[in-house]
C-alpha cells in the first residue's frame, strides 16, 4: 500500500510540472487563461454534466460523489485537440496535446477521501498583428492548477455531502514586443503574475428509486467567491532581433508591485435526471457563475475586457445494452453523449465569448474489479467572427484509465 501511494505522489509531481500550457487559444490572453477543466472524460462524454455518481467512477466535479464510492479508485486523463482559427480574412489551426487530472478515492466506509491534481485553467497563444508602420507580438503562457482534498460522507442511502479543499497554484506571463518602421530598436513588456491560495467547493448528491426500474438522480454544487493571492512583476526592455530572429536585450528594467489579491467567482450548480440502473440515464444541468465579480488585470494595458455573469446549460446521458452479459463485450460498453451550451463570462467590443460543444463516448470493461477505459470526443466552437473577433472550431479526443482495487481489506488467515 505505502508502494502505491509513492507512485501517485510522484505521479502528481510529474502531472504538476506538465500542466502548465494546455491550449492555443488567443481567448486565454484574457484573465487566468481559459476553464480548462471540464470533468473526467466520463463527464465530458456526457455534455459535462457533473450529475451522475457511483460506486466505481470518480466524479471530480461533485464532492458529494464520493459518499457512493465503495472500491479504491485512482484515475488519471488526458487530451489532444485540434483547432481552427478564423477572422473574416484570414484562417489558421493549432493543435496541443496534455494531460488533463489525476486522482485517486479511497473509500473507508460512510466517510470516504479523494485527493488528485487538475490542470484547471491555461494560458497559450501567439499573435502576431503587423501594418505598414508597425509590428506587434503577444505570447503567453502557463496557468492555474489545482491540489486538492476531498471528503464525502454518506448520510444515509440516498444522500450524500461532500467538499473539496483546494490549493490554487501556478503563474502567468504575458509577452508583448512592439517594433516600429525606420526604427532599429523595439519595446519589450512581459508581465508574470503568481498565484497561491485556497478555495472551496460544495456539493450534494441524492438517488431515490422510484420503482422498481426508475430511478431520480439530482445534484447541487457550490462554490463560494474566494480570494487568492496575486503577486505580480514585469520587465520593460529596449531590444533588437538577431538574425536568427532571437532577440537581443539592450536595456531593461524590473518592476515589482504590491501583493495583491484576486477573487474567484461563485458558481452555483444544479441538476436532475432519471435512469434505470446499470441500463440507461438522462440528466439536465443549470449553471450560473458570477464572473461580474472577477476583478484580474493581467498587467496588459491594452486588454479592454469586460466580464459579465454567464450562464451554462448541459444535457447529457449514458446507454448500456447489457451490463452482466457473458457472451457478448459490446453488450457491456457504456455508450455515452451530450452536449453544452456556456457562456465564459468574457465580452469583447459588446460581443459575449461563448462555447458550444456536442460530444460522444464509450466505457470499455478492461478488467477485474470494474476496472475501465474511456474514450470521448467533443466537436465544439468558441466565440464569434462579429467585431473583428476569432471563432474557433475545434475538435477534441480525450482518453482516461479509471482502476479499482479493493484496500483496506483486513486478512482473515496469516
Amino acid at each position: 500500500m505505502i508502494k502505491r501511494f509513492i507512485i501517485i505522489v510522484a505521479l502528481l509531481t510529474t502531472v504538476a510540472s506538465a500542466a502548465q500550457e494546455g491550449t492555443s487559444s488567443p481567448y486565454s490572453f484574457y484573465g487566468i487563461g481559459l476553464t480548462k477543466f471540464k470533468g473526467t472524460v466520463e463527464n465530458q462524454s456526457m455534455g459535462g454534466i457533473r450529475m451522475f455518481s457511483d460506486s466505481i467512477h470518480l466524479n471530480l466535479r461533485n464532492p458529494g460523489s464520493y459518499g457512493r464510492l465503495k472500491l479504491t479508485t485512482f484515475t488519471v486523463g488526458g487530451s489532444h485537440q485540434s483547432t481552427a482559427l478564423k477572422t473574416d480574412d484570414e484562417s489558421e489551426s493549432s493543435r496541443t496535446t496534455s494531460l488533463d487530472y489525476l486522482a485517486i478515492g479511497l473509500p473507508t466506509g460512510r466517510l470516504n477521501f479523494g485527493v488528485g491534481l487538475i490542470p484547471y485553467t491555461s494560458v497559450g497563444y501567439r499573435i502576431l498583428e503587423t501594418n505598414e508602420q508597425t509590428s506587434n507580438r503577444f505570447t503567453g503562457r502557463g496557468g492555474m492548477n489545482k491540489v486538492f482534498l476531498t471528503g464525502g460522507y454518506a448520510v444515509n442511502d440516498n444522500l450524500s455531502v461532500g467538499v473539496d479543499v483546494n490549493y490554487n497554484f501556478g503563474n502567468i506571463q504575458n509577452k508583448f514586443t512592439t517594433f516600429q518602421s525606420g526604427v532599429q530598436l523595439g519595446s519589450r513588456q512581459i508581465n508574470r503574475t503568481d498565484l497561491r491560495g485556497f478555495s472551496l467547493n460544495f456539493g450534494l448528491d441524492y438517488q431515490r428509486q422510484l420503482n422498481e426500474k426508475l430511478k431520480l438522480y439530482t445534484v447541487a454544487t457550490y462554490a463560494p467567491q474566494m480570494d487568492i493571492t496575486a503577486e505580480k512583476m514585469s520587465n520593460l526592455a529596449t531590444v533588437t532581433f538577431r538574425a536568427d530572429g532571437s532577440e537581443s536585450v539592450i536595456e531593461e528594467n524590473d518592476i515589482t508591485f504590491p501583493q495583491g489579491d484576486l477573487s474567484l467567482p461563485s458558481e452555483l450548480t444544479i441538476g436532475a435526471g432519471i435512469g434505470a440502473s446499470n441500463k440507461w440515464f438522462m440528466g439536465a444541468e443549470y449553471g450560473r457563475v458570477s464572473a461580474s465579480d472577477y476583478n484580474f488585470n493581467s498587467g496588459n494595458s491594452f486588454a479592454e475586457v469586460q466580464y459579465d455573469n454567464a450562464s451554462q446549460y448541459r444535457l447529457g446521458g449514458f446507454y448500456i445494452p447489457e451490463y452482466n452479459s457473458l457472451t457478448s463485450y459490446f453488450s457491456r460498453v457504456v455508450y455515452r453523449a451530450g452536449l453544452r451550451f456556456e457562456e465564459t463570462g468574457l465580452n469583447l467590443s459588446n460581443e459575449g465569448i461563448n462555447e458550444f460543444g456536442i460530444s460522444f463516448g464509450v466505457g470499455l470493461p478492461a478488467g477485474r474489479n470494474f476496472t475501465n477505459a474511456n474514450i470521448g470526443i467533443e466537436y465544439g466552437q468558441r466565440g464569434t467572427t462579429n467585431s473583428g473577433l476569432i471563432q474557433e472550431n475545434f475538435f477534441k479526443l480525450s482518453i482516461s484509465l479509471s482502476l479499482n482495487d479493493k484496500w483496506f481489506v483486513q486478512r482473515k488467515f496469516d
